[in-house]
């Protein structure tokens, strides 16, 4: 029985990677969920987190999904780990879920000279160590700086982004990350929101930095793991179709999810 592949956040985050892989592999299906009414899930601690996002894995999967992206890098960072270890083998041996942490991880140390990169991201996110924990495995003499931006997101999804407010709490976060160490050359977004704030962050920060966002980077994994996993990519539906549901409001999210996707989204609403 084939199924769309399943792309999960919080909220709409999400969108951001969406995009990039249905650019990269429009092909396929995909069914794309925002738990909305628990959002954000970045102040939320481990269990919490888990707990939701294992629901809205199991509802994915009760959706015909065998495959499951947490594009979503708290959902990533506090639970993937869990539900790959624990939960699927009982719940689901023949399906998988993928998070956004690896895959960016994996292939940073193509982007600096230096070996010194700055991570922004959620509460949440800096506070797991994720980032850190992930890029040491690869490679051991990086040095990562993190920085915590938890005006960022609000801003972003209240459509202030392009603010003068925005400004000044981009600017104070790029500079608390910056002082750290002069020779950070890369930065990476580690949070699906950021990239609508690429031109700011380019105007705030210095030329010879190169700024990462995860998007493509996630979908460039994803047709190298399809590839490499022909048992799960026979299981993907290509139809090329795409839904969005949402835990919340159909009206609300549509009209924050514009923001994300670029264009209009007609969502349903669904309850876990």
């Amino acid at each position: 029985m084939k199924g769309p592949i399943g792309v999960f956040d919080s909220g709409y985050g999400g969108l951001t990677i969406l995009k990039e892989i249905v650019k990269e592999l429009p092909q396929y299906s995909y069914l794309y969920l925002g738990d909305n009414a628990r959002s954000p899930y970045g102040t939320r601690s481990y269990e919490t987190v888990y707990q939701y996002t294992l629901q809205c894995v199991e509802w994915f999967f009760s959706q015909g999904c065998s495959l499951v992206i947490l594009a979503c890098n708290t959902a990533s960072a506090k639970a993937l780990r869990t539900i790959q270890q624990k939960d699927l083998a009982t719940i689901a041996p023949d399906k998988r879920v993928l998070g956004v942490i690896r895959p960016t991880t994996e292939v940073l140390g193509q982007y600096t000279r230096t070996n010194k990169v700055g991570i922004v991201g959620t509460i949440g996110t800096v506070q797991s160590q994720s980032y850190p924990i992930e890029i040491a495995k690869f490679y051991p003499d990086m040095k990562v700086y993190q920085e915590a931006c938890p005006m960022w997101v609000p801003l972003i999804e209240n459509n202030e982004y392009d603010s003068e407010g925005a400004d000044y709490f981009i600017k104070k976060h790029l500079q608390h990350l910056l002082q750290q160490d002069k020779d950070i050359d890369t930065l990476l977004l580690a949070c699906t929101h950021y990239p609508l704030l690429i031109e700011k962050l380019q105007q705030f920060t210095p030329s010879h930095i190169s700024i990462l966002s995860q998007g493509e980077i996630v979908a460039k994994s994803l047709a190298d793991y399809l590839q490499r996993h022909p048992a799960i990519e026979n299981k993907c539906l290509q139809t090329g179709s795409l839904a969005f549901y949402t835990t919340d409001d159909t009206k609300d999210f549509d009209n924050k999810a514009r923001i994300f996707w670029g264009n209009k989204v007609e969502s349903k609403h669904t309850v876990l």
